[in-house]
């Protein structure tokens, strides 16, 4: 039993890795692997939520020790986000679990195709924050649905404003801390939060994400792009699969 513990720990380790490398958060694995080890979807939305609060927030740590986080324009999503988070997570007591995994898949695909084709250029950044205020209520309104932090649809926005990636990032980290902060709260009282998994996620998530932000710092622009699209493509086919009735692992 404890060689099982030990995989699980080194399982969120390793998704804390990841959600700081990319600055998503981590909720596009934890979903799926929550769902896998026997939550129901619901269940596994409400207590990812919740561990991204500490994953989003040790790779804050490190990334404010890099100057990475572009706080003006993080703080015009992260407002708004706020609330649509706590919207969405209201919204999914009314939909079924098939549905809500048919919708995290066609997501999931959607943005690995589009940040697979984006190209990466150095521009001049003049952010509309008119735009970026509704984006971000609508990108929290995903987050609270799904139970993501958001940063998949957080760092293809900020990358498109003209941050550099490692930027872009850094500061998608610093939003989803705020954003899945509402959704907890909104699916803990719910009922959907599930804390011996969430206490169990903590620790590996947090370690993780300090290793994550430390190593991002060092990979090529242009590669790191490439690797963050790869696993949105295998998720995404899974998690459409298991939606329409096939017994995917």
């Amino acid at each position: 039993m404890s060689i099982i513990y030990l995989l699980y720990f080194s399982i969120s380790i390793f998704i804390g890795f990841l959600s700081a490398i990319f600055g998503i958060g981590g909720g596009f694995l934890i979903v799926p692997v929550l769902s896998l080890l026997g939550l129901d979807i619901h269940h596994a939305i409400g207590t990812s939520s919740a561990a991204i609060i500490f994953s989003s927030f040790s790779a804050i740590i490190e990334y404010r020790k890099q100057g990475r986080i572009n706080y003006r324009i993080g703080i015009m999503l992260a407002l708004p986000s706020i609330f649509g988070a706590y919207s969405g997570a209201w919204i999914t007591k009314f939909l079924n679990s098939s549905y809500l995994e048919l919708m995290f898949g066609i997501l999931l695909l959607a943005i690995a195709i589009r940040i697979w084709k984006q190209k990466i250029e150095v521009k001049e950044i003049h952010p509309n924050y008119i735009l970026i205020s509704i984006v971000g209520f609508f990108t929290g309104m995903l987050s609270g649905l799904l139970g993501i932090g958001g940063g998949i649809i957080n760092v293809p926005i900020f990358s498109c404003l003209g941050l550099s990636i490692h930027s872009a990032i850094a500061t998608s980290s610093f939003v989803i801390f705020f954003t899945s902060m509402a959704s907890s709260i909104k699916h803990y009282s719910l009922g959907n939060v599930n804390f011996i998994w969430l206490i169990f996620l903590i620790p590996g998530l947090a370690a993780g994400a300090q290793i994550g932000a430390k190593v991002a710092k060092k990979i090529k622009a242009r590669n790191l792009k490439n690797i963050f699209s790869i696993p949105l493509f295998i998720l995404a086919f899974r998690m459409i699969l298991k939606s329409i009735g096939m017994n995917i692992p």
